[in-house]
């Protein structure tokens, strides 16, 4: 059962991005998009009223035969290619964007655009939202913001928490970010890649 929600799920995200139909031109890490609405509700003619988007906009890597992962100390770092923290996905720095206040446990994110990274270890990852803006290339000298995770400090974090990490019998090939377990006051934000699967939960500030 496990593994039919999870594939079910991958799928179902995948598919939000048309395929480019000049496969030969395709980047090696397409971006993708996970989004949600959150704070409203269907009206009597069946329309949403009132919600607010929660946005992700993320490169998209494949396994591709790797070990991913490891463990012990060398866990989460073949990946990491030098940067101090993991840019949660590839090339541009992942964004997030959500136009409500949310709440991850007592912390509050303001309504707003954020680069997206995390600390990796076995068992338990840390989630940072940042206010680094984001670079196009790697080459690109912009102030205050970063291409992935290189060159990033924590001395402009918004919010750091913890992401609870699980091992699921199932590996996902193509990094994927969803959101799940949702209603209209939060649910869950999620990472699923090779077999780990991370989870923090959140809710819409009152």
């Amino acid at each position: 059962m496990r593994f039919l929600r999870t594939l079910a799920l991958a799928a179902v995200v995948g598919s939000l991005v048309p395929a480019s139909v000049d496969a030969q031109n395709r980047p090696m890490s397409p971006r993708g998009e996970a989004a949600t609405q959150v704070d409203g509700m269907i009206d009597a003619d069946g329309q949403y009223q009132g919600g607010s988007w929660i946005i992700v906009d993320y490169g998209r890597p494949i396994m591709r035969g790797r070990d991913l992962f490891g463990s012990g100390a060398e866990y989460g770092q073949a990946f990491l290619q030098g940067a101090p923290v993991w840019r949660v996905g590839a090339n541009q720095s992942t964004r997030f964007m959500t136009e409500v206040d949310l709440m991850f446990g007592d912390q509050r994110l303001p309504a707003g655009e954020y680069s997206v990274f995390a600390e990796l270890a076995e068992g338990e990852w840390t989630l940072i939202f940042a206010d680094w803006g984001v670079k196009q290339n790697f080459r690109e000298e912009t102030p205050n913001a970063l291409w992935g995770a290189y060159g990033y400090t924590p001395d402009r974090d918004v919010l750091r928490t913890t992401m609870s990490v699980m091992t699921d019998p199932t590996t996902i090939d193509q990094l994927t970010i969803a959101f799940a377990n949702m209603t209209q006051q939060g649910g869950d934000f999620m990472i699923f890649w090779d077999d780990q699967v991370a989870s923090a939960s959140f809710r819409v500030a009152g």
